[in-house]
């Protein structure tokens, strides 16, 4: 058993990591859900020009994504990474793999950096931040390419001990 979660502690890393940060978001919610939105609401009023009457709202739905984006990421990142565990990878595969998909948890992170920036540079320059697009990026690009390598190896038999 040890062997086969060793193969795959990158992701589950990431993936503990992922669900932390989620249920961190949560606990925030919980103690200061209202000095959270009143951080919004005055960052909306320092800086009207950028802003509409709907934007502490959205700003506020932003939070909550990164939590549910995070929780549910998590979630579906152990089991695909448990999946990886049982497949017939090479071991160096299973830690690409299972790293690659691990890196899904830069999307609700980059959730959460929108929120932080929205009040200050509006909501449209948040969402187009740079950082923000490499974290959606490389979070895209590692989640599809290891699904990519678990699938062809579990329909096609790439990148299996026996090649």
């Amino acid at each position: 058993m040890n062997r086969l979660l060793n193969d795959v502690k990158p992701g589950l890393i990431l993936a503990c990591a992922t669900l932390l940060f989620g249920i961190a978001l949560a606990v925030m919610f919980g103690v200061a859900e209202d000095a959270i939105k009143d951080a919004i609401a005055k960052g909306v009023a320092a800086h009207p020009a950028l802003h509409d009457a709907k934007s502490p709202a959205k700003i506020w739905r932003w939070w909550q994504r990164a939590h549910f984006h995070a929780t549910g990421i998590a979630a579906f990142t152990f089991a695909l990474v448990g999946i990886t565990a049982l497949s017939g990878l090479r071991p160096v595969m299973k830690k690409l793999t299972s790293l690659l998909l691990g890196l899904g948890g830069l999307y609700p992170v980059s959730w959460l950096v929108m929120a932080l920036l929205a009040p200050s540079m509006g909501r449209s320059a948040a969402h187009n931040a740079l950082g923000v697009e490499v974290m959606v990026f490389v979070a895209v690009f590692g989640m599809l390419s290891g699904l990519g390598l678990l699938f062809s190896n579990i329909l096609l038999g790439s990148f299996s001990e026996k090649c």
